[in-house]
């Protein structure tokens, strides 16, 4: 044994030296002959495969940092296209994947009901794109985004795979949750800040081709109206949809003998924040979908949550600070608001497009008759626009068989301290995300492939943690 490990030691330490010459050699030719800015980007990127590969969750924590953080960031050069920071770190996830089938060693490809429906979705999906090929100019930027709308669908299957055990699966939540407690930070220091000094420290951001100018955003787009925080996810709901998901996730925390965090205190603090910055979002079905989740997780296994909830709904509803919120929520109940009527407008010409095309949809690029569009704020809508019926059955079996086989398999998760808080998390983020689904459209809009990431790897680990709860039996 000692002997095995000397030479897996030795075969470890000759890699790295061996990584680093070749690393040294070619900085030092590219600054000859191209600009600093691209010798040193390549660099990084070599470096980052390099750990990667030889850690195989680096990948997955950087694919982390990236969608909470900065979640639209792309390389701040031009390659043939402008690959953005997402597709760099799932590209290395998908590369220390592919590369442990050459150890002879490695485990069994662990199979769950879901991979066959994930499988056919994604299937469906590329024979929708190629059915839509004449329906629309397509430009090489638009095979980019949907190659990585495959590969986040897939990335489900990956993270089964990764997350084998109980310490990888607590890493990553407690990854999540610290990457997603530095976002809303992030939001809450540029909600307070003053106004002109946080429209330029967003500006500074366009050096990674984020949208510069006017970038903050109010309700109903009406600067006399409240600002709404954003924080780098430059959209106010996708940055609450963000927030939500990740205070899904902590909620299990509070209630747990055996939380991810030592203390109970920095659980406690860290979920104020993010639901802080929630709040402050504005964003009324990401508040609605958290709202579900608590409710979920209350009904489950920690009942004292419902206390919370009714606290939490009776502050909001007679606090005076927060009696525009409410007047918020109620304009959307009634339909009063801009936002709600023009969600209206969508639905409506969306089902007009699904008539005409309802098999396989349109596929990706755009609709093909000129009195119709291609986008509605639903997720589900919009999947049926794209890949039809069919698709949008194929993407629904998907969701149904996710958490049938996770709920099926409960018991031996919330038997066990450590693993139950976790599965309560997952499944109440999984579940707040097709809240969000049904008012928004951005877990599967090409356009947004941050939250495509996210959503895709919590699917995965809801796949996971239902695994490793069921080989604990």
């Amino acid at each position: 044994m000692i002997e095995a490990y000397k030479t897996s030691n030795y075969r470890l330490s000759t890699f790295v030296g061996t990584a680093i010459g070749i690393l040294s050699t070619a900085f030092g030719a590219l600054l000859s002959f191209a600009d600093a800015w691209i010798a040193a980007g390549v660099l990084m990127s070599a470096t980052f495969v390099t750990w990667a590969l030889i850690q195989s969750e680096v990948a997955l924590w950087s694919t982390i940092l990236i969608f909470t953080l900065i979640p639209f960031g792309t390389l701040p050069f031009k390659l043939i296209l402008t690959p953005t920071f997402l597709d760099i770190t799932i590209g290395v996830v998908y590369l220390v994947f592919l590369s442990g089938f050459l150890n002879p060693k490695r485990r069994a490809i662990a199979f769950t009901p879901a991979h066959i429906p994930i499988i056919i979705f994604m299937l469906l999906s590329i024979l929708s794109f190629v059915v839509g090929l004449g329906n629309a100019v397509h430009s090489p930027n638009l095979f980019r985004k949907f190659v990585g709308y495959v590969l986040n669908i897939g990335l489900a299957l990956i993270i089964v795979e990764q997350v084998h055990n109980r310490t990888i699966l607590r890493r990553l939540i407690k990854i999540i949750v610290v990457s997603g407690f530095v976002a809303a930070i992030l939001g809450l220091v540029l909600y307070f800040a003053p106004q002109s000094l946080a429209e330029r420290s967003l500006n500074q951001l366009s050096v990674f081709n984020y949208p510069s100018g006017n970038v903050l955003r109010y309700i109903e787009d009406n600067p006399t109206n409240p600002l709404r925080a954003i924080g780098t996810s430059v959209d106010p709901n996708i940055f609450g949809g963000l927030l939500a998901i990740v205070a899904a996730l902590l909620v299990p925390q509070i209630g747990t003998r055996t939380p991810i965090f030592r203390r109970r205190s920095t659980t406690i603090l860290m979920l104020f924040v993010i639901t802080m910055a929630l709040f402050l979002t504005y964003s009324r079905t990401a508040m609605t979908a958290l709202l579900v989740s608590m409710i979920f997780i209350a009904t489950i296994r920690y009942r004292s949550l419902f206390w919370i909830i009714a606290g939490a709904i009776l502050l909001i509803s007679f606090l005076p600070w927060s009696q525009q919120y409410v007047s918020h929520f109620i304009d959307a109940i009634k339909g009063q608001d801009l936002a709600t009527s023009m969600r209206f407008g969508e639905y409506k010409d969306a089902l007009v497009l699904i008539s005409r095309y309802p098999a396989f949809g349109v596929g990706f690029g755009g609709a093909p008759d000129a009195d119709i569009y291609l986008g509605v704020s639903s997720a589900y809508l919009l999947l049926a626009e794209q890949v039809g019926l069919i698709g949008l059955t194929g993407f629904l079996v998907v969701i149904a068989t996710v958490f049938i086989w996770g709920m099926r398999h409960r018991l031996y998760a919330l038997t066990n301290n450590g693993l139950a808080s976790q599965w309560l998390g997952i499944y109440g983020a999984l579940l707040a995300m097709t809240i969000i689904g049904v008012f928004d459209h951005y877990f599967v809009n090409l356009e947004f492939q941050s939250s495509q990431t996210f959503f895709w790897f919590v699917v995965g680990l809801a796949l996971a943690v239902t695994r490793i709860s069921q080989e604990l039996k």
